[in-house]
């Protein structure tokens, strides 16, 4: 073993059992190279078969061939562990270079944070002494004060020799954000810097608008990088195009462009943003690569873009990309983007999406840096993927769901989107696409394919609050439990239409699910984002003139599934694809986009609320009339949008839109039936009235409820008891009422809508939760004392109080009742609470 160690080091030398060496010749070490090429590994039988063939070797004995391949096989092994730590070596001492760059930085920010405190308490005590002293002062620094704050700004040059002076001031304002102390960055939470790291990625406080910074290692050369990052629509989801509008040289050798920008809206609550820039690339004296862009918002004598359509004119306060070499290869960048949003446009409700640092993060500044590791990655390991496809392949495809997603969002008139008329409600936004460049913008490879004429696009959609509702846990539901929100004949019909041309309208008839098998395709790095093809199994749809074929498939792109990334919008798009899946195939995505939303900014509920209880139906419809829930508000929310496509032929389009308008407003429905039941406790599908194992039917139980409220406290709860009312009448009753069991811990066992939710739970879910835990301590002190009472005289009453829901949150009450369920044989059954007056604190 020793001999076989030692001689690693040793090319063409061999260990023998005497101790000695034996040299071979360099026509033999080239003929045993070429065959560990072709087999590293060659068992006993193909050593002897070796000497046989390869006269050069006819001297060397079978052992000794088997040493050498052991050796040569150590000596590749101990290349490869030499080439990874040399790579790990150099990509540490790069970030150690960062990292001491960072403490440089934050030292000088500390100093400075302390200078100015100084600074600010010496004027503090100067302007308090003068104040004692000479009251005339005070309208002299409010005046001042005054004018600071009506700053007035004349109009930049936008001559050639202007830009060239604001490119070199943007240049530098860059740089301090970059580099220096000019914005106070603090960590971004959950981002912890190491080898495996994204980078270091910092957002700021307290400065105007929302800013992000990035620090971090690729393994691309800075002229690379540059160029992807210039390529913003090839990296940045949200950008709908950037046009360059002009390109001038400067004398240093850099490039001074003008370009306009369109951002997509990131909901249908939102107008879209644009951007007229300045991007100025340069080269600096150290050899580092810098590429800075700021708005030209306020110029003269030179070219300027008006306003347009549609869109909201945002501000980009000076950002850009520092890309400095590496040694050993790759680039050390940094990367700081600076907006101003103008969250004034959109509803309050919705403006921490326009003022949230965390968010631009998360989807502009890391988003680069993520691209640049994926392509790098690819660079270096040039695969072939999930079904035969490179990754660049892969990643358009991604690209146009997601784009064509944005677009059903957004429908800008200027891609051919009108808008229907509504039905009376304002719940649900219908727009068609009639335009030739909708279906023919892509090569069709389909036997039938759309016809030119005759055939459109229609779009649902709409936006809704969550509250207590982790977008990561419910996009996890959408995709995991499908079923469960989805029509089998309205994918039917999708798929229908892709493979074989308009189709007529799905029949309620059609078959149901069979199952659904994900079938992963690619997903990138950090797995933040991943895209698979979703099969579902024996959908057995029938239509007038022809059978669906059993198997459907969907292709989906899926991110934001990880609860612990802040401020990460979670994405749910799909679309159905042939089963030739080109290239160029005509995709038509629909899906799911929610967005976290602060949780300190103070927002109106939404008008259609998220229980799981609003669904349940006992007996006919009726008007739901429940305690008063004006000031719900969760600890945390998001906004959920809602959009999908159907293909249509003109003369359908009436139809196609009233089934399209009910479809979406169903999904509607199964979120708000959903979200409630993904609290901590069991998840509750039953979309129906079902009773505990073991208790009575629904209607004796409201029977038994109301007459033991009539024997023991003399009065009518209800105000009709007919047999086949009084569960309708109890279950629509304005107070909580809740029953639960006589045990040592008492469960409960039965809520009506009101109570479930106080509760915030569902009837499933609600065996679950005790009578102890819906208190909070003073309240179990005044339930114990009191609760004998229950069983001596039947029925107990408690002031108001605060009780909590399953969810944690305080729930108060006017006063609450307790008594005593009686069965038929006047046996005690359960214990039956009514909370009067309640709402959420």
């Amino acid at each position: 073993m020793m001999a076989v160690t030692s001689s690693c080091k040793e090319g063409n030398k061999i260990a023998m059992d005497n101790g000695k060496y034996v040299r071979y010749t360099p026509e033999q070490v080239e003929a045993l190279e070429r065959l560990y090429y072709e087999c590293p590994k060659p068992s006993s039988m193909r050593r002897q078969q070796l000497i046989r063939e390869y006269p050069i070797l006819s001297n060397i004995e079978p052992k000794q061939i088997k040493v050498w391949f052991q050796n040569r096989r150590c000596r590749e092994k101990q290349r490869k562990e030499a080439s990874r730590l040399q790579a790990v070596n150099r990509k540490l001492t790069a970030m150690n270079k960062l990292l001491m760059e960072e403490n440089d930085r934050l030292q000088k920010q500390v100093s400075q944070l302390v200078y100015e405190k100084s600074y600010f308490r010496q004027q503090s005590q100067q302007q308090a002494g003068l104040a004692t002293t000479d009251t005339s002062c005070e309208s002299v620094v409010t005046s001042g004060h005054q004018h600071h704050l009506t700053p007035q700004h004349p109009p930049r040059d936008a001559s050639p020799a202007g830009l060239l002076s604001i490119a070199d001031e943007t240049l530098t304002e860059f740089l301090s954000k970059a580099t220096g102390t000019a914005v106070e960055w603090v960590q971004m939470p959950g981002m912890k810097p190491g080898p495996d790291s994204i980078g270091i990625v910092a957002i700021s406080h307290g400065c105007t608008g929302v800013a992000a910074r990035a620090c971090g290692l690729v393994g691309l050369d800075p002229t690379r990088v540059a160029e992807i990052l210039k390529d913003r629509p090839s990296w940045f989801r949200d950008c709908r195009a950037v046009d360059v509008i002009n390109v001038l040289s400067t004398g240093n050798g850099g490039t001074i462009e003008l370009l306009y920008m369109q951002l997509y809206a990131p909901t249908t609550l939102a107008p879209a943003r644009d951007f007229w820039l300045l991007r100025y690339t340069s080269v600096l004296e150290d050899g580092s690569l810098v590429v800075c862009e700021r708005s030209l918002n306020n110029t003269q004598n030179g070219p300027n873009m008006p306003p347009a359509a549609n869109f909201v004119r945002a501000e980009m306060l000076p950002s850009g990309y520092l890309i400095r070499p590496c040694e050993g290869g790759g680039s050390i960048i940094h990367i700081v983007d600076h907006m101003d949003l103008e969250p004034w446009s959109v509803p309050e409700v919705l403006r921490p999406l326009y003022e949230s640092s965390t968010l631009l993060a998360q989807k502009t500044t890391m988003a680069a840096l993520r691209h640049l590791r994926q392509i790098s990655q690819e660079i270096s390991q040039p695969n072939v993927t999930g079904w035969g496809r490179r990754p660049a392949a892969l990643r358009a495809l991604s690209q146009k769901l997601s784009k064509g997603f944005n677009e059903a969002v957004n429908g800008f008139t200027d891609e051919g989107w009108s808008m229907l008329e509504s039905d009376g409600a304002d719940d649900i936004t219908l727009l068609v696409n009639s335009s030739p460049g909708k279906m023919m913008g892509i090569n069709l490879s389909y036997t039938n394919g759309f016809p030119s004429v005759g055939t459109a696009v229609l779009c649902a959609k709409a936006s809704m609050l969550l509250q207590n509702v982790p977008p990561a846990i419910l996009l996890r539901f959408l995709r995991e439990h499908r079923s469960e929100w989805a029509d089998s004949g309205i994918d039917a019909y999708s798929a229908a239409a892709i493979k074989a041309g308009p189709c007529s309208l799905p029949m309620s008839r059609g078959g149901s699910f069979g199952g659904q098998v994900i079938l992963p395709l690619a997903h990138t790095i950090e797995h933040e984002e991943f895209m698979e093809v979703i099969k579902l199994e024996n959908m057995g749809h029938y239509r007038d003139d022809m059978i669906m074929p059993g198997d459907i498939f969907l292709l989906q792109l899926c991110s934001g599934v990880d609860e612990n990334a802040v401020g990460s919008c979670a994405e749910l798009i799909f679309a159905p694809i042939d089963a030739s899946f080109s290239d160029d195939a005509l995709i038509i995505p629909s899906g799911f986009r929610i967005i976290p939303l602060d949780s300190g900014t103070d927002a109106s509920s939404p008008s259609r609320t998220l229980d799981l209880a609003s669904t349940l139906e006992v007996g006919t419809a009726g008007n739901r009339t429940t305690g008063d829930r004006s000031g719900r508000c969760g600890n945390s929310k998001s906004v959920m949008t809602i959009a999908f496509q159907f293909v249509c032929e003109i003369h359908l389009q009436e139809n196609i839109a009233a089934m399209a308008r009910q479809y979406v407003r169903s999904i509607i429905a199964s979120v708000q039936r959903v979200a409630l039941a993904l609290s901590p406790s069991n998840f509750g599908s039953h979309a129906g009235f079902q009773s505990p194992p073991g208790s009575p039917e629904a209607q004796t139980l409201a029977r038994w409820i109301c007459q033991s409220y009539r024997c023991f406290l003399r009065m009518e709860l209800l105000k009709q008891e007919g047999n086949e009312s009084i569960l309708k009448s109890l279950w629509h009753h304005t107070d909580a009422i809740l029953c639960c069991s006589m045990k040592a811990l008492p469960i409960f066992m039965f809520g009506n809508q009101a109570g479930l939710d106080m509760l915030e739970t569902t009837l499933v879910a609600l065996q679950d939760i005790s009578l102890e835990k819906i208190f909070d301590e003073n309240g179990r002190k005044a339930l114990f004392a009191e609760f004998p009472q229950v069983m001596q005289q039947g029925f107990m009453c408690l002031q108001g109080g605060i009780c909590l829901s399953s969810m944690g949150r305080a729930v108060s009450y006017e006063r609450a009742l307790a008594w005593k369920v009686v069965n038929d044989e006047e046996n005690a059954h359960c214990i039956c609470f009514m909370f009067i007056n309640w709402s959420f604190v």
